[in-house]
């Protein structure tokens, strides 16, 4: 997996996500935001920010995912397991996310 990191390359690792999708946005919170990670039909993982408001509209758009996860946000504070930054050559770390 290394050799295929560039410089700057952001890595960030979250937990496993659940084949049952369903069972994921029924589990969603009433209020507050998530964030919210999932796989596609074509093996791409993404994640999004969700709030309240956008639930119902949220859902029709992965409701064919093939696995997922939600993760609560406190504070706008993001919750992946490892977020890791590859530095330049010389050592350096110039990445700004």
């Amino acid at each position: 997996m290394r050799a295929g990191l560039g410089p700057r390359a952001l890595l960030t690792v979250w937990p496993d996500l659940t084949p049952d999708v369903g069972a994921v946005l029924a589990a969603l919170p009433e209020e507050g935001s998530v964030e919210f990670v999932w796989e596609a039909q074509d093996g791409m993982i993404s994640h999004a920010i969700v709030d309240d408001t956008e639930y119902q509209e949220f859902t029709a758009q992965v409701a064919d995912a093939r696995a997922a996860c939600a993760l609560p946000l406190y504070l706008d504070e993001r919750h992946p397991l490892l977020r890791a930054v590859l530095p330049d050559s010389d050592g350096v770390l110039r990445a700004r996310w």
